[in-house]
């Protein structure tokens, strides 16, 4: 694997001046860490560029996509963020019409936005005991484009943020039937592929256009990506030209070289590291299994390892066999972070996740597993209650609200850009929605801007600001909840 970070390591260590950007010109100024100014530069002899790479950075690219089984691969310094865009942009011609995954990124909304599209949305089955969607099955694509064969493009969400991983190999035969192209955003899943415990990743399923995320699951710094292109449906020269219109004209070398070491790691370590990583987390997952409240996603074959979803029921029988109120998923996030200084990904109304990856030492396995099994016992015991905490909507409220289909009243390319004025929460009931809300991690939305306001969406947004989850869209003003609605 071509070792970008060594050659930048050496070139930090040349007596070449710098006579062009950045400002710092290598030189640690301020807080500045002197290792990351040595290896910041710009495009200069010797180092490609990555919009009309033909050398180290070309390389890199191409064995990124033999590592991955894809036709090609780029490198993103923009995130997962710029390869939907740019992927959908690619897809799915101005003012067409794409099916995707209701619980997809906002990028891909904002895709949508951009690019004037007309949107059909695949609503995911939920789980029979958490209370969190399932992953997308090849019937219901099949039904949908059976039903409204207009659609350029497929957009789906595999895994999904809690670890989900839809029928990825089924639904690109069903789309690849109609002659069109799946998109798959595996931002979550850029481990995929390397391990028998793992499931196979995109490319190797037959998708089109894969994107992965290498910071979230990999040892990479933050904003890294990759975007995967296979078979003959996508036009190459068109997707490099969208990718430099939503990526940095001055990409990182810093975040390159990340990307570089982590693609080099899985090449030279990776079956060793999978290995360890596998049986860690198993290990973990075999002893809080034993947990008498406390409930975990099982390591099925739809499962992503890692993703450590943790939920307790809304009443559950502690030792005396009385019935007790369970504890909510902010409430497990905050005990968690507060008491124990374990710091999880996210809360929800339920449940809390925690991700492990490659780079987990044993020591953070150790300290989750001892954590849960005290939480359990004091729930058992009756020590660790409810009382006193912020207030959480019961599974069945959370499965409703799941389960709401929002009915779109006027096109999201329309509806962004109408007047807007913000309203109280009960005074928006039967309003179209002027702005995005979402509950964020992990930015799904909860209502489309365009989109008819209900009783129950108002309720839902009410149940997360009580739990104090991160509701994005909305305003506070003294007492009161605001939120945007398209004025009359």
């Amino acid at each position: 694997m071509t070792d970008l970070f060594a050659k930048l390591t050496a070139y930090g260590q040349s007596d070449y001046y710098p006579y062009h950007m950045p400002g710092h010109k290598r030189q640690a100024m301020g807080a500045l860490v002197p290792e990351l100014a040595r290896m910041d530069i710009t495009e200069i002899d010797g180092f490609d560029n990555l919009h009309e790479p033909t050398g180290i950075l070309l390389e890199a690219e191409k064995q990124t996509a033999r590592l991955y089984g894809a036709s090609e691969s780029f490198w993103l310094i923009n995130g997962s963020t710029c390869g939907i865009l740019s992927a959908i942009s690619t897809a799915v011609p101005k003012g067409g019409h794409i099916l995707m995954a209701r619980n997809c990124h906002r990028a891909a909304y904002h895709a949508a936005y951009l690019r004037e599209l007309q949107v059909t949305y695949l609503y995911p089955e939920q789980e029979d005991v958490f209370p969190i969607y399932r992953g997308i099955s090849a019937h219901q694509v099949s039904r949908a484009l059976a039903k409204e064969p207009d659609i350029r493009a497929v957009l789906i969400v595999s895994p999904t943020y809690e670890g989900r991983i839809s029928e990825v190999k089924e639904i690109a035969d069903v789309v690849h039937a109609h002659g069109i192209p799946l998109i798959v955003d595996e931002a979550h899943g850029a481990h995929l592929g390397f391990h028998r415990a793992c499931a196979p990743n995109s490319n190797q399923c037959g998708a089109d256009l894969v994107i992965h995320s290498v910071h979230k699951t990999l040892p990479a710094m933050t904003q890294t990506a990759l975007l995967h292109v296979n078979g003959p449906l996508i036009d190459r020269n068109l997707l490099k030209r969208f990718l430099k219109i939503y990526q940095s004209s001055s990409p990182s070398y810093v975040l390159m070289a990340s990307i570089g070491n982590t693609m080099q790691l899985l090449e030279q370590r990776g079956a060793q590291l999978f290995e360890d990583f596998i049986r860690k987390y198993a290990g973990l997952v075999e002893a809080v299994e034993k947990c008498r409240v406390l409930r975990f996603l099982p390591m099925d074959s739809v499962q992503d390892p890692g993703k450590l979803v943790i939920l307790c029921p809304d009443r559950y029988i502690d030792r005396e066999g009385d019935v007790r109120q369970g504890i909510s998923g902010q409430q497990l996030y905050d005990i968690l972070r507060d008491r124990f200084h374990l710091q999880p990904e996210m809360a929800a109304g339920n449940f809390c996740l925690a991700m492990f990856t490659l780079a987990d030492v044993q020591e953070g396995y150790t300290r989750m597993r001892d954590a849960l099994l005290t939480m359990d016992a004091e729930l058992y015991r009756g020590v660790l209650q409810a009382q006193g905490h912020t207030p959480s909507m019961t599974m069945e409220q959370v499965r409703k609200v799941l389960s709401i289909k929002a009915t779109q009243a006027k096109a999201l390319k329309d509806a962004w850009d109408s007047p807007t004025q913000w309203v109280p929460l009960q005074e928006a009931v039967g309003r179209m929605a002027g702005e995005f809300i979402n509950l964020y991690p992990p930015g799904v939305p909860i209502l489309v801007p365009g989109e008819e306001i209900t009783m129950e969406l108002i309720e839902a947004v009410e149940s997360y600001c009580r739990m104090q989850l991160t509701v994005q869209g909305i305003r506070k003003q003294e007492d009161m909840t605001l939120l945007s609605v398209l004025s009359e």
